[in-house]
């Protein structure tokens, strides 16, 4: 009954795709100032079909264009983090040649960079592109997937858009935490948090399989000051902030802490 169970989540996946790719088509040759909303409905869809549960605290910055930077542990954050924030992801060019992902990540209108430091300087051009229309741009410092646990060291060349002005004032840069608490409504430790993170080498398709095999999950984004390289003496004291706010946001979803964010 689960192999069922997951071989029709997955034809689900695919109908979904099919039905709302053609319409973000349109939506960028005639309405681009929408180009954000249809994939704001289907990353909220495809949550609904992995049985992905998302809980949001604190306040999102209004500001437009925003800078997210969040922490990064699973190809699940693309539509928990999509379904709630409206922008642009910055994603490996890995991305752009996985089976589907990749071609949904392109009607996103995803950049993809090269985990290099002088590939990322390289790709300012395109990011600025993005600011400059307003877009919000989404990043995942670490350059890669952390265990849920513990942060991987954030690359402070990830964050050189920060010292970039928008209408004369630097960009603003919200750190955002996303963690996963529940499995089944039990929580989620050490001991079991492989199967919502994907680490290393580990198959992506093998991954997925494993998941959809397991039930509802609970994800968690805790949204924290809105920040700019302003605050800071250099972009790599502003790194470790966002790092260390991160980090400290997680050790909260994870020991069941529930006091106010700073907002």
């Amino acid at each position: 009954m689960t192999i069922l169970k997951s071989i029709c989540i997955i034809i689900a996946v695919f109908l979904w795709t099919g039905l709302l790719a053609p319409v973000q088509m349109l939506v960028l040759l005639a309405f681009k100032e929408h180009r954000h909303k249809i994939p704001q409905i289907y990353h909220a869809g495809l949550c609904r079909l992995l049985q992905v549960d998302v809980v949001v605290s604190g306040e999102m910055s209004q500001e437009r264009p925003t800078l997210f930077v969040l922490n990064h542990i699973s190809w699940l954050d693309i539509p928990i983090i999509g379904k709630i924030i409206p922008g642009s992801f910055v994603a490996k060019t890995d991305v752009e040649n996985y089976p589907l992902v990749g071609a949904v990540s392109k009607l996103q209108e995803t950049i993809f960079i090269e985990r290099t430091r002088p590939s990322i300087m390289g790709h300012k051009g395109e990011m600025q592109g993005h600011l400059d229309n307003g877009d919000n741009l989404i990043l995942f410092p670490e350059g890669t997937s952390s265990n849920g646990i513990i942060l991987q060291p954030f690359k402070s060349s990830y964050l050189a858009l920060a010292e970039r002005e928008i209408n004369g004032q630097h960009l603003p840069v919200q750190p955002v935490t996303i963690a996963y608490s529940r499995l089944r409504n039990m929580s989620l430790t050490r001991g079991n948090m492989s199967i919502v993170a994907w680490v290393g080498d580990e198959e992506l398709l093998a991954h997925i399989w494993a998941f959809l095999k397991t039930g509802k999950v609970t994800a968690e984004l805790r949204f924290h000051k809105t920040v700019t390289i302003d605050d800071y003496d250099s972009r790599k004291t502003l790194a470790s902030d966002c790092q260390l706010t991160i980090a400290m946001g997680l050790s909260r979803v994870l020991t069941g802490r529930t006091e106010a964010e700073e907002t």
